[in-house]
């Protein structure tokens, strides 16, 4: 019974077991077909959305490669534009050059046909000179053998004897004078060896030079007293402005006791205004009608002394047959510094060292001299001359009678051409040893000098103006117009087109004021 028991206990634990086993089974599979359903359905959740961000790629990349084909045409046709507006460049500048070359050849076509020409004609010359020196030849050769002739009967020798006895005598004198000769070869190759170790020194000494400019402006002179600088002063300041338009300079009359300060970068129109009120003071009157009185007497005084000046440096230095218009110049430069140094003074310098230079190196000492003392001329020449001063000098020396090779010396002292001659160089020379001496020059203000030249040439260039002053160190210009030709409204024109024209061809710190001034005079004599 008990093991009947038992045995059912045990198949029922069997079957419970077998039961749970299959159940756990069951279950499994069943968990197993949930996962993989749900494996299943997340894998087609994943793929769509691959699916999905794949066509979102692919379109973005057609996108991208489309905007990259348009930036890239672009590009492309920008390039293509700036290579044909390069190539249209080209093709200009080669038809410019082509033109220019063209008109070159027609030039150098036209001087070939011309130097042909000279050339055709001197050997047309020398053709009638061959034939001449021919004849001649011949009318030589005959007279020669006749003399022959003559000698022969005369001495009783023939022409062979002759020359057996004269090579006798030849080699006899030779043999006697051949050391005296070697002596005298021996002199020359020394004098000539000295002359060309001078010549190389002269050019040597020629390029060592720095340039530098600097003027002085301003005069200061002393007044007699307050008095008289009312008197200069003039009721609302008539007779002050009268000596400006007269002399063309700018009078300061400031705090300053018993002193005017005379303005101006010309220093002849300074001393021209210091004489004159020199001579007013000394008159004691002093109105517009007398200033002008006394500044064109004091011209003509002054003119006389500059030429006189001008002899007397010539004088001195013992150079003849100046032109009297190249003397005056010559003594205008004492009223006119470069550099701080008095070119009158500087220019006697010149003319003593060259002098100097030349008669050590055996050169003529009178044309080194001539060519010394006139080197400078060009900067007395009125500024409205266009040119370097070297340049003006050399074409005014010319146009007054003066040699070619002094002219050139002068046109070279600053390297405006190559020098060509010992004498070239000797200038050279004692121009650069006047200016580096020390103490002869400061610091260069030559700019400036040329900015108030151009200030006044600008106001001269326009129709009616008579007269035009740089004032106030070149913050003003003062122009004098012709009340005839121009009026009132007119002036007021006249003075926008000079500040136009001055802003368009200057370059000037700060502003520059522009001055018309216009006046009517009426005078009338009581009798």
């Amino acid at each position: 019974m008990d093991h009947t028991i038992l045995l059912a206990i045990l198949a029922g634990l069997l079957v419970g077991v077998l039961v749970g086993v299959l159940s756990l089974y069951i279950y499994r599979q069943m968990q197993d077909a949930k996962v993989k359903g749900q494996a299943a359905r997340e894998a087609d959740r994943i793929l769509n959305r691959a699916k999905a961000q794949a066509a979102r790629i692919e379109k973005e990349s057609r996108q991208k490669a489309k905007d990259f084909e348009n930036r890239a045409r672009r590009n492309v046709e920008s390039e293509i534009r700036r290579e044909k507006q390069k190539l249209q460049q080209q093709e200009h500048q080669l038809k410019s050059k082509e033109q220019r070359l063209d008109k070159e050849y027609r030039k150098k076509e036209e001087q070939l046909k011309e130097k042909i020409k000279e050339a055709e004609d001197q050997q047309e010359r020398l053709t009638i000179a061959e034939q001449r020196l021919k004849d001649l030849e011949k009318n030589t050769m005959l007279q020669i053998n006749e003399l022959k002739e003559k000698l022969e009967k005369a001495s009783s020798m023939t022409e062979e004897e002759a020359k057996k006895e004269l090579k006798k005598l030849l080699e006899e004198e030779v043999r006697q004078e051949s050391l005296a000769e070697l002596a005298l070869v021996e002199e020359e190759v020394k004098k000539e060896a000295a002359k060309k170790a001078r010549y190389i020194l002269a050019t040597a000494i020629s390029r060592y030079a720095s340039e530098a400019a600097t003027e002085r402006t301003v005069t200061t002179m002393p007044l007699t007293g307050e008095e008289m600088k009312g008197k200069i002063i003039g009721r609302e300041g008539r007779n002050i402005r009268a000596l400006e338009a007269a002399c063309g300079v700018d009078l300061i009359i400031d705090e300053t006791p018993e002193t005017v300060v005379i303005s101006s970068f010309d220093p002849v129109r300074r001393e021209v205004a210091k004489l004159s009120i020199e001579r007013l003071m000394e008159d004691g009157r002093v109105h517009p009608a007398r200033i002008e009185e006394v500044v064109e007497k004091v011209k003509s005084e002054l003119f006389k002394k500059i030429k006189e000046d001008g002899e007397k440096a010539c004088f001195d230095l013992g150079i003849p047959n100046v032109h009297p218009n190249i003397l005056s110049l010559i003594g205008s430069l004492k009223y006119r510094m470069a550099e701080t140094q008095n070119l009158y003074n500087h220019s006697m310098e010149v003319a003593y060292v060259a002098g100097l230079l030349a008669a050590e190196i055996g050169a003529d000492v009178k044309a080194a001299r001539r060519a010394g003392l006139l080197h400078d001329i060009g900067k007395s020449i009125d500024h409205t001359v266009e040119g370097s001063h070297a340049t003006v000098g050399a074409d005014f020396a010319k146009r007054h009678g003066e040699k070619d090779y002094i002219c050139y010396a002068i046109r070279a002292h600053h390297n405006e051409v190559p020098p060509r001659s010992i004498l070239d160089h000797i200038v050279q020379a004692a121009n650069n040893f006047s200016k580096a001496r020390p103490g002869a020059r400061r610091a260069t203000m030559q700019n400036y000098i040329r900015r108030l030249e151009d200030l006044e040439s600008i106001g001269n260039s326009f129709d009616g103006v008579e007269r035009t002053f740089a004032i106030q160190a070149g913050k003003e210009i003062r122009v004098l117009v012709d009340s005839g030709k121009i009026t009132d409204d007119q002036a007021t024109m006249l003075s926008k087109d000079i500040a136009r024209k001055i802003e368009r061809e200057l370059n000037y710190p700060g502003q520059i004021k522009v001055n018309v001034v216009r006046e009517t005079r009426i005078v009338e004599h009581a009798r």
